[in-house]
């Protein structure tokens, strides 16, 4: 992981900091969620994952405005692997936010509140669901009849499993008594831990590589390219949560659960309607009391607010619902010895050392490697190699190497001297005055940077090559074939030169060379994020492409915003979610000569295709620039905001001549006073309401 202060709380971080470790945060878990979705392989526990993801939000509530495009907040799972069928969820499949502690379930109730201007004496009822540890589905039914069933994946688009789900016994092929003509019901897929114990025992004495823990077992069954297989594999299910409905099933999640069962759905015994939020630490205690008990494992409970009229008007912030909350279960940690410490160079040059350990299993997981945060980190701990280190995984702590077992330190263990040169170029690594992160100054010159910026050009998230991963990046520029994005497309220039090499036959060319020419046409928001820029990952990016609309107009603004004062500029600082670190770094990037070479060659070999407004914001608002200004009275501004975009609105903060609607609430300001100057169209909040059909 690139810098970061991980041993100091964010406040007392600085933005420089705070950006660094931001960015790092994201290319970690965005790591860890490839391995946990896509393979069935994680490197960490459960508890680690989560702990990153809690110092992720620590982070973006102190400094909000530096929140990353592609931050794990805006973010669910991972994209689907290749090879089974995609299948595209008619509504999102959400991840959830943690709570740790009691005042964690707190803020969280109070968040709710906020949002939906409530009294503090209104009471809010919530329903507690034990949190499977297994692998979350997706179930079409159509007329009562099961129809299809998906991976989550990345949210938006998972694998079909139909076939599959089929061979899983709880799981009811045609829904009893009254059911909706369509109706998407979510659930887990997962393992008792007997039947994973008695698998595992008979892999073994195949010679086949045991499962690491249920959750691994039950996705890596469930994801058998042979059905037959996955029939052989004890799968259970439980459902829980409701996506696309034809009708209104019932007015709370309780009902909605009773209405499951009615179906023959199998839902969580434990599952309890908790009358007011204060009951949930009881629950929490008592369903932790159990949890070693139960033939299944959990990592936690989940709270949903009950009231469904108040979930839809709650709606999302970035990949998790606002009514709903996952309280995780204490970790532990755990000791293992630090074999060597690596210096990892990402495409921002930054130098980030990792520890190599001697395998070790927490909660299940098996660990084999920690991140260092930075160089003060390992001096303020005093981490040598050789060292015994304890490994913690708490909610409220980072994971990381937290100390030393000092009397288990060997002889001669000598303190560790953090590199002040590049270990891909040879390069001078410089620490600039107030930063953690040591930088690496070879820039292009630095084949770990250019490496990394193709890498991540042809990315799943970004231009999507299939078949053009780190191994064939690295072939490819050794070889001086690929330098620049552009060089991807004339790869089909040096054909001859490639099949010379060892292992490189016609048809694996072929293969490589097509999928290179499927991705001439880019949509805009993944040429965007494919670029590299810093800070700007594939929220942002799509942010930009909405905003702007086509690559040229986009491309014209950003030169444009070059110019300090500027219309441009100001435009690009007004857009809700790009804020002045993002704004500057987009303003560098296309004041640097080099760059807009590069780009300019790019765009000689590919086609950006104009952004579209998304389908669910079919209404008056769809494309429309919306400003709030003043006290609104039915609902909250954040609330209004969120309903706004809902719709396919881009929300800004300031009026200017682009400006389609303002919406006036009491005691509003100057920014009325610009819109009535600029002749841009105002209304009162009960016209708004009218307009969005409240």
């Amino acid at each position: 992981m690139t810098g970061g202060l991980r041993a100091r709380p964010p406040e007392a971080l600085t933005e420089t900091e705070a950006a660094e470790e931001l960015a790092a945060l994201a290319a970690e878990i965005a790591r860890h969620d490839r391995l946990y979705f896509q393979r069935d392989r994680p490197e960490i526990s459960d508890a680690e994952y989560d702990a990153l993801k809690r110092r992720n939000d620590a982070i973006e509530a102190r400094f909000p405005h530096l929140v990353r495009p592609d931050s794990p907040s805006r973010r669910v799972g991972a994209a689907p692997v290749r090879g089974f069928a995609k299948a595209r969820h008619r509504q999102p499949m959400l991840s959830l936010d943690n709570a740790f502690d009691r005042e964690d379930f707190a803020a969280f109730v109070s968040r709710i509140r906020n949002f939906l201007g409530l009294d503090p004496g209104i009471r809010l009822a919530f329903v507690a669901e034990p949190k499977i540890d297994g692998a979350s589905i997706n179930l079409t039914y159509e007329r009562g009849v099961f129809v299809r069933g998906a991976t989550r994946g990345d949210g938006t688009e998972g694998e079909d499993v139909t076939a599959n789900l089929l061979t899983v016994a709880d799981l009811p092929r045609r829904l009893s008594g009254d059911a909706p003509a369509l109706i998407e019901i979510r659930g887990e897929v997962y393992m008792e831990k007997a039947e994973f114990l008695a698998l595992n025992a008979r892999l073994e004495s195949e010679g086949e590589e045991p499962f690491m823990n249920p959750r691994n077992a039950a996705a890596g069954s469930l994801r058998q390219k042979d059905p037959s297989v996955t029939a052989t594999r004890p799968l259970r299910l439980f459902a829980y949560a409701m996506g696309e409905a034809s009708e209104r099933v019932a007015d709370t999640h309780h009902g909605f659960l009773e209405r499951l069962r009615l179906w023959g759905m199998p839902v969580n015994p434990l599952s309890a309607l908790l009358e007011d939020w204060q009951e949930a630490e009881a629950f929490q205690e008592r369903i932790g009391a159990q949890r070693s008990a139960l033939p299944y494992d959990i990592d936690g409970v989940v709270y949903k607010l009950d009231r469904l009229d108040w979930q839809e008007r709650l709606g999302v912030v970035g990949r998790a619902p606002r009514w709903a909350i996952a309280w995780k279960f204490p970790a532990e940690r755990a000791t293992t010895v630090l074999r060597d410490i690596e210096i990892q160079v990402g495409r921002t040059g930054a130098l980030t050392p990792r520890a190599v350990m001697d395998p070790v299993t927490v909660g299940g997981v098996v660990v084999r490697h920690a991140t260092l945060h930075n160089e003060d980190e390992i001096a303020r701990k005093d981490i040598r190699i050789g060292d015994t280190v304890i490994v913690q995984r708490a909610g409220d702590v980072i994971p990381q190497v937290v100390g030393v077992v000092l009397e288990k330190r060997p002889a001669g263990a000598a303190p560790y001297v953090f590199p002040d040169r590049c270990p891909a170029c040879g390069s001078h690594a410089v620490r600039a005055e107030g930063e953690a992160v040591r930088r690496c100054t070879g820039g292009l010159i630095c084949p770990a940077q250019v490496v990394e910026r193709l890498r991540h050009f042809a990315s799943r998230g970004a231009v999507d090559i299939e078949g053009l991963g780190e191994e064939n990046i690295i072939l490819f520029h050794d070889a001086g074939l690929i330098r620049e994005p552009a060089d991807i497309y004339r790869l089909h220039r040096h054909r001859e030169v490639i099949l010379s090499w060892k292992g490189w036959k016609e048809r694996k060319l072929d293969n490589l060379l097509r999928a290179i020419e499927a991705r001439r046409r880019i949509p805009l928001e993944r040429l965007i994020f494919a670029l590299g820029i810093r800070r700007v990952g594939e929220a942002t990016a799509r942010l930009l492409a909405r905003h702007y609309g086509s690559f040229r107009a986009w491309r014209e603004a950003m030169l444009a915003a070059r110019v300090a004062g500027s219309e441009a500029r100001q435009e690009l600082g007004t857009i809700v979610g790009i804020g002045p670190a993002i704004a500057e770094e987009l303003v560098e990037f296309f004041a640097e000569p080099r760059n807009l070479k590069a780009l300019d060659a790019l765009m000689a070999e590919v086609t950006a295709e104009d952004a579209t407004v998304p389908e669910a914001a079919a209404s008056p608002l769809a494309g429309k620039t919306v400003v709030f200004t003043g006290t609104l009275e039915t609902m909250t501004r954040q609330e209004a905001k969120a309903r706004a975009e809902a719709l396919g609105a881009k929300v800004t903060d300031s009026v200017s001549k682009k400006t389609d609607l303002v919406v006036v609430g009491a005691d509003a300001g100057s920014k009325a006073e610009k819109a009535a100057a600029l002749g841009v169209r105002t209304l009162t909040e009960a016209e708004w309401r009218a307009l969005i059909g409240l």
